[in-house]
């Protein structure tokens, strides 16, 4: 692991690093914020999960994540959201949507994505075990959160690994991407027309097929111009609601899919996180 930068912050230091992944076989570079602590002392750890186009700086520099998790002790880690590097498949027509930024959280099995989209593994064990060994992390108190393809990965990690994330919440998550044109277009090119495979990474199928989580939060604007197509969080809803899963899903008046609403409520989640991770 390599430390790219380091700056004290809200009484704590945010890093940014970067390492070889043996799961995307690519350098992966994520950020950390560490909360002053005394020695000895292991943290909680809350792993949020970017959207489409970005990479662990957009949470990192417009989150307003610091001071909250300063305040409660909890370590935040931000991986990026896709391979990147020589060699690493994009879409053919530069789309924003497929390829570089948009990894999905999936195990690509269609060439040429095959070789380095493993976001999946990357994030389910391969960069887990590097915090766990270089940072003061308590990995028995995990809690996920992430916004729109993030919030996606966000719920279908901690559904598919029951037992491992003591808190999970998301930001305008894409719910059901069976049921959307950004997810025909993801899984469909990273996954190929099976959709039997598709569906473990599918909150709503996910839900419906039995996995549970002790409870969620979301929080969707209801000024989100993405809302109607591709979040859908109504069959969220609906699928809690059909499986008796505990869920506080809050549509917010006037705010849109921007970092401008991420920020506001951030706060809020890592509370609603801390109060969990510290049970």
């Amino acid at each position: 692991m390599e430390q790219v930068s380091a700056n004290r912050s809200h009484g704590g230091t945010q890093g940014v690093y970067k390492h070889s992944s043996s799961a995307t076989g690519t350098e992966m570079t994520f950020s950390v914020f560490v909360p002053d602590h005394a020695p000895g002392t292991k943290l909680p750890v809350l792993w949020y999960l970017s959207g489409l186009t970005c990479t662990h700086a957009n949470v990192t520099e417009k989150g307003e994540l610091r001071a909250a998790c300063a305040q409660h002790g909890i370590i935040f880690v931000a991986p990026d959201t896709s391979p990147r590097g020589e060699g690493v498949a994009d879409d053919p027509d530069g789309a924003y949507d497929f390829g570089l930024g948009a990894g999905f959280y999936v195990n690509a099995t269609q060439e040429p994505f095959a070789r380095h989209y493993r976001m999946r593994d990357y994030i389910e064990q391969d960069l887990p075990a590097l915090i766990a060994e270089e940072f003061p992390v308590d990995m028995d108190r995990q809690g996920i959160t992430g916004h729109s393809m993030g919030g996606h990965g966000a719920l279908t990690i901690a559904l598919r690994n029951p037992g491992r994330f003591k808190s999970t919440s998301a930001f305008s998550p894409i719910v059901a991407p069976m049921q959307c044109p950004w997810g025909h277009k993801a899984l469909g090119g990273y996954l190929g027309p099976d959709r039997n495979a598709w569906a473990e990474y599918d909150a709503c199928a996910l839900i419906d097929n039995g996995a549970r989580l002790p409870d969620l939060l979301v929080d969707q604007g209801e000024a989100d111009n993405f809302l109607g197509e591709q979040l859908k969080t109504h069959l969220l809803q609906e699928a809690c609601t059909r499986a008796g899963q505990p869920a506080t899903i809050r549509m917010q008046p006037g705010y849109d899919h921007s970092y401008y609403f991420i920020s506001t409520f951030m706060a809020d989640h890592i509370a609603w996180h801390a109060t969990r991770l510290k049970q």
